[in-house]
């Protein structure tokens, strides 16, 4: 084997440091800069992604902040339309309620006096009828017709005394 050759080994060294010194320009001064323009433009471009985030997160919170006030504005002017129209309802049932106590009222008097005109009929109508069995009565007992006025004057006086 030609490689293993003593004799060749300086010629053999010389073309692997001209082959090494070689590669090692090429590689200095076309890889190198290609390489480091590449790695140069990633960073370049992983830096204007992450500043876009950065503003699109700025807008977003913007965004949420603005939501927050506008639901929150919302809220609040529910809570007044419903405060208002609670407090009008509570006028209107006050309102309805005052009617309504009025309307009973004017059923319980109505009943009253109703009731005390029955109790006059009835006490007049018993009146009458004690003035009727009165009579009968003392015909009976006495034979004769007593007067209508000392019989009357009679019945009235005893539901004086009777209340």
């Amino acid at each position: 084997m030609p490689q293993l050759d003593i004799s060749t080994y300086t010629t053999q060294l010389f073309w692997l440091a001209v082959t090494f010194i070689s590669l090692l320009v090429i590689i200095w001064r076309l890889a190198v800069p290609r390489i480091s323009d590449a790695l140069e433009t990633r960073q370049r471009r992983i830096d204007d992604n992450t500043n876009k985030a950065a503003e699109f997160k700025k807008e977003a919170e913007a965004a949420i902040e603005a939501y927050e006030q506008a639901l929150a504005a919302a809220r609040a002017e529910a809570q007044s339309r419903i405060a208002a129209a609670n407090a009008e309802l509570a006028v209107e049932a006050q309102k309805r309620e005052s009617a309504l106590a009025e309307t009973l009222n004017k059923r319980v008097a109505e009943g009253e006096s109703a009731i005390a005109k029955a109790v006059t009929e009835a006490l007049d109508s018993l009146r009458d009828a004690a003035v009727e069995v009165a009579t009968e009565a003392t015909e009976r007992l006495i034979g004769e017709p007593p007067s209508a006025t000392d019989i009357s004057a009679a019945v009235d006086n005893a539901i004086k005394v009777r209340g």
